[in-house]
């Protein structure tokens, strides 16, 4: 199978009596919905697509092909899947219309039985997306027929990719699949046990980034601090290995776990030049007595030590925090426990979201479920402290000057980008800086109060 631009993007698949001409100047059209892990292997599908001569659809156009990329984190989230299925099938009336993602593999076969959807693909039968779509259209337009759903038991193989889309920075997939097991979590269920790709192979995808004019890599996965399961190797000796890729100027790390995220591994960030003050760690409860129904790994004082420590070595360190409200059990005295630790904890912003039921989680067998009313006013409780410690974190940078990566936009919009600490910051269009890092004075909030106004 060709790789678009170099990149390992999909497993090679034998395709047996099919010729790829077949796709040769067909459009596709691409549907994400979720985690940044699924916006980059969308992306990277698409760019695989690309190599055989598949033109991404542009407005007001008809695609031959439509891919949805879904995710079942919540009810909500796969509501909107099946909204986002609808909608294309009526947008794309003639187009083959494959779905995938977490919610293809947790409930294949309601979306099966939406007219107009002739592919359903698991997280476990993405590597086979391309050959399944050549031999349908070899097929003209049979009857639907599923292509997955093997369950956790199939999903043994990693699939890699490093893409960036239409963003600045890159996102590279180093890990998939978790082996935790939360009360609440469907995606064990959705992307199978824990797996990583090799430090060398991941190397040499940073180095086809740099080579590229990539300055920046967000390290993305399910669980990547568990990275190093398939290949006996640590997510310390990974970061350590990037680091010195030359070329590469910024590295993110997305979403680690507090008892995953090692003092070793905040040690080496806080030294390296490449590594951004920048960390996004799951909290999801301030209670301990909610933690341990969650059956998470760690406690409140592990979680105050790790954000501390760093906050004591990157003093200007953005710390990003998910929180999840209403999960069952969480009292109302517990919640107010909760939210006295995160007052208490020197971070920047939290995520938050509202717990939902999902089928097949221990968390069913929990007593004390919270009414939808009360998630909401949590919810909102916890999203006004989520916008005063976002504000005080920017109002503190007010007046220094940082590295700015700025993004591309369109030229009557103002350009954006971020520091090295996660501070978005706004200047006047100007195109020559998109892609580049420079010096930027910080000043005072923008018209909508979202952004630093910069000055070069």
């Amino acid at each position: 199978m060709k790789n678009p631009r170099n990149f390992v993007t999909l497993p090679k698949i034998q395709i047996l009596m099919i010729d790829s001409s077949i796709l040769q100047g067909k459009k596709a059209a691409y549907f994400t919905l979720g985690c940044k892990l699924n916006f980059a292997e969308t992306s990277a599908l698409g760019q695989s697509l690309q190599s055989y001569g598949v033109q991404t659809v542009q407005k007001g156009q008809q695609a031959d092909i439509c891919i949805i990329n879904t995710c079942s984190v919540t009810e909500v989230a796969d509501q909107k899947c099946r909204q986002a299925i609808r909608r294309l099938v009526r947008q794309h009336p003639q187009a083959l219309v494959v779905v995938t993602g977490c919610y293809a593999q947790l409930q294949p076969q309601p979306i099966l039985d939406t007219p107009g959807v002739d592919l359903v693909l698991g997280t476990d039968r993405k590597g086979d997306i391309i050959p399944a779509i050549m031999e349908r259209m070899s097929q003209g337009q049979p009857t639907p027929r599923p292509a997955g759903g093997e369950g956790t038991e199939a999903q043994g193989a990693f699939f890699p990719s490093c893409s960036h889309g239409d963003r600045t920075r890159y996102f590279l997939k180093v890990q998939d699949g978790c082996n935790y097991f939360c009360t609440y979590c469907t995606i064990p269920l959705a992307r199978g046990r824990s797996r990583n790709g090799s430090i060398q192979s991941l190397v040499q995808q940073a180095r086809q980034v740099a080579s590229e004019g990539g300055k920046e890599i967000v390290i993305t996965g399910v669980n990547i601090g568990d990275f190093g399961r398939t290949t006996g190797e640590t997510f310390l000796q990974l970061v350590q290995a990037l680091d010195q890729v030359e070329g590469i100027e910024r590295y993110r790390i997305s979403s680690i776990e507090p008892n995953l995220l090692s003092d070793d591994i905040i040690d080496y960030c806080a030294q390296s030049s490449r590594f951004m003050p920048h960390f996004h760690i799951p909290l999801q409860s301030g209670s301990d007595t909610v933690l341990q129904l969650m059956h998470r790994r760690y406690d409140t004082a592990l979680f105050r030590h790790r954000v501390e420590h760093i906050k004591r070595l990157m003093p200007h360190c953005f710390i990003g925090v998910d929180v999840i409200v209403g999960t069952r059990g969480e009292t109302a005295e517990l919640f107010q426990e909760s939210c006295q630790f995160i007052q208490s904890l020197p971070i920047s912003q939290l995520h938050v979201f509202s717990y939902s039921e999902r089928p097949g989680t221990r968390a069913l067998q929990i007593p004390h479920a919270v009414s939808p009313q009360e998630k909401h006013e949590r919810s909102q409780q916890l999203h006004a402290l989520s916008d005063e410690k976002l504000h005080q974190f920017y109002a503190a940078h007010s007046g220094q000057t940082r590295p700015v990566l700025f993004e591309h936009a369109p030229r009557t919009k103002p350009m954006h980008g971020f520091t090295d600490n996660y501070i978005r910051v706004e200047i006047p269009n100007t195109p020559t800086l998109a892609g580049h890092i420079q010096p930027t004075l910080l000043g005072d909030f923008n018209t909508k109060g979202d952004a630093l106004r910069g000055t070069i």
